[in-house]
């Protein structure tokens, strides 16, 4: 047990420097030897965890869309019971992001840029995506849109834009510009409910 615990604060400890690194550097930017270094675990040790770059990437990638997820999901829920008014809340995670950790941009958009096709790491980028989008087709289909995929979609364009444009700008007006997007699209996807209740 106390072996079992020793080796999950030691993949924490690699985990939290690497992002740390990853973050301000971009993870072509980072070689294993600095975060070796940072981290203060022996190279043997590292490599006992993650047997390349790879893995620790795709790894820190995971843990990434696990605690990105919950922020969304946290968001939308704040929102209140209304799956059309947490479509729109969700955008608030993006705003609570930049306030804590400025306008670094979508770390999942960073490495589909950065990793190579096939690899690990650009696969835990496309399950996040996915991941993520089928989540916002759960939420448009309870919001009442008439084609739940495809207002995810928009969704999705409108989360990925309003990331890249805050760290292109540094401006969070990016993000109140796709929030304000994500409820006029909200409205057009469920006209048809208006209509027919009209």
């Amino acid at each position: 047990m106390a072996t079992r615990v020793r080796k999950t604060n030691t993949e924490q400890k690699i985990l939290d420097t690497a992002a740390g690194l990853f973050h301000r550097h971009g993870l072509r930017g980072v070689g294993v030897d600095q975060v070796i270094a940072d981290s203060g675990v022996a190279k043997s040790t590292l490599y006992a965890h993650f047997r390349t770059k790879d893995d620790l990437i795709a790894a820190y990638l995971r843990r990434t869309d696990e605690s990105w997820m919950g922020r969304l999901q946290t968001a939308a829920e704040a929102a209140g019971p209304d799956p059309a008014e947490q479509v729109v809340g969700l955008f608030d995670a993006l705003l609570a992001s930049f306030d804590r950790h400025g306008f670094f941009g979508c770390p999942f958009i960073s490495a589909a840029v950065e990793t190579e096709l096939g690899s690990k790491a650009h696969a835990a980028t496309v399950a996040h995506t996915r991941r993520r989008q089928e989540w916002l087709t759960g939420l448009a289909r309870a919001a009442g849109a008439a084609e739940p995929a495809a207002l995810a979609a928009h969704l999705g364009l409108l989360i990925d834009g309003a990331l890249a444009s805050g760290r292109l700008l540094q401006d969070r007006e990016a993000v109140d510009a796709a929030k304000t997007s994500a409820r006029a699209a909200v409205a057009a996807h469920t006209a048809h409910n208006t209509a027919t209740a009209a």
